[in-house]
């Protein structure tokens, strides 16, 4: 069985926002809790969920942008978590990241060409001219005149700015990149081409993607498997046709249910969730969701379930099923999948 790119279990980060007068912290955010997945050469996985369930957190950790408190990241077999940061530093050439926003990503001050060519400078790599070359390169692949390399950032548009910022990523050619919502700034029509620019970028290089976003249209466009997150927990991931087509979660459907259908006589679906979302503070015991879950157990409120394979290469945490046959617990769940 081929070995995966990238390996990542039972990550886990927590962040202190309150200390007491000695310093000790008195209230602390569990960003991840135990977050396990795998993610294989060419391919993308797509990270959604609501706004603090820990996407971004996620990608940081996984490239050690920032410290999780514990667990296993794995790129190419090589623990990552226990590399000391000159050990790392070879390894920063392999795994890249997209920023978010295209505005603040770039620094004002820096021409296209030096923002680019620092990337080579800071990990010794080439010649003056050969730098050029490759800038120039990189430059024409993602849609940006080479001629425009001496202009600042504010030269440009939003779309192009996003451009550059793929760019910078490429300049080393990684493996493995982290896109960080990489077109929820941006117009819908740019939208659609720097996800087509990704697309092609993964085709000719082999490049793979972990995609974090919010908006379920764009994630399915994009990726070859989806991971659902809830409050720092993965609740659900399957493949993009499993996920969209036979949702198990009931999270993962009421979010499904929220897509909006282009079809003027269908009838929006109303979300059957109850309350808002918890406090991360002072997140539930138990499964994080049974809060808001329609179909909420007594164990729900006792015990979190495992992310546990339901059907072939689909991965579920939720007591509604048995991990065994995937089949639901309560017969009228079974009756509305079938």
């Amino acid at each position: 069985m081929t070995q995966p790119l990238l390996e990542v279990r039972d990550l886990k980060k927590s962040f202190t926002v309150k200390t007491d007068l000695f310093g000790r912290p008195t209230a602390q955010v569990k960003a991840l809790d135990a977050v396990s997945f795998t993610l294989n050469a060419g391919e993308t996985l797509g990270l959604v969920g609501e706004s603090g369930c820990g996407k971004s957190t996620t990608g940081r950790a996984v490239l050690r942008l920032i410290e999780p408190d514990s667990g296993s990241v794995r790129f190419e077999g090589k623990e990552v978590t226990s590399l000391s940061p000159a050990e790392m530093r070879p390894l920063r050439r392999e795994m890249q990241l997209v920023f978010q926003d295209p505005y603040s990503s770039l620094n004002p001050r820096m021409t296209i060409r030096q923002i680019l060519e620092e990337t080579y400078i800071v990990h010794g790599v080439g010649t003056r001219d050969e730098r050029r070359d490759r800038i120039e390169s990189v430059l024409d692949r993602v849609g940006i005149r080479p001629d425009q390399m001496d202009r600042f950032p504010h030269e440009f548009s939003g779309g192009q700015r996003q451009r550059i910022g793929i760019a910078r990523a490429l300049m080393l050619n990684p493996k493995f990149i982290v896109a960080d919502e990489p077109v929820s700034a941006l117009d819908v029509s740019i939208q659609a081409q720097v996800l087509n620019l990704l697309t092609d970028i993964q085709d000719e290089f082999g490049i793979a993607f972990l995609f974090i976003g919010h908006d379920l249209a764009v994630v399915e466009h994009i990726s070859h498997r989806i991971g659902v997150m809830y409050l720092g927990r993965m609740v659900e991931l399957a493949s993009d046709t499993d996920l969209y087509a036979t949702p198990l979660h009931p999270y993962t459907q009421v979010l499904l249910e929220a897509i909006p259908s282009m079809d003027p006589n269908v009838k929006p679906a109303r979300a059957s969730l109850r309350g808002e979302v918890p406090s991360p503070l002072s997140p539930p015991s138990g499964c994080h969701f049974h809060t808001r879950c329609p179909h909420k157990k007594p164990i729900c409120e006792q015990l979190a379930p495992p992310l546990a394979e339901a059907a072939p290469g689909h991965m579920v945490a939720c007591h509604l099923y048995s991990t065994a046959t995937a089949s639901p617990v309560i017969e009228e769940t079974s009756t509305e999948r079938a």
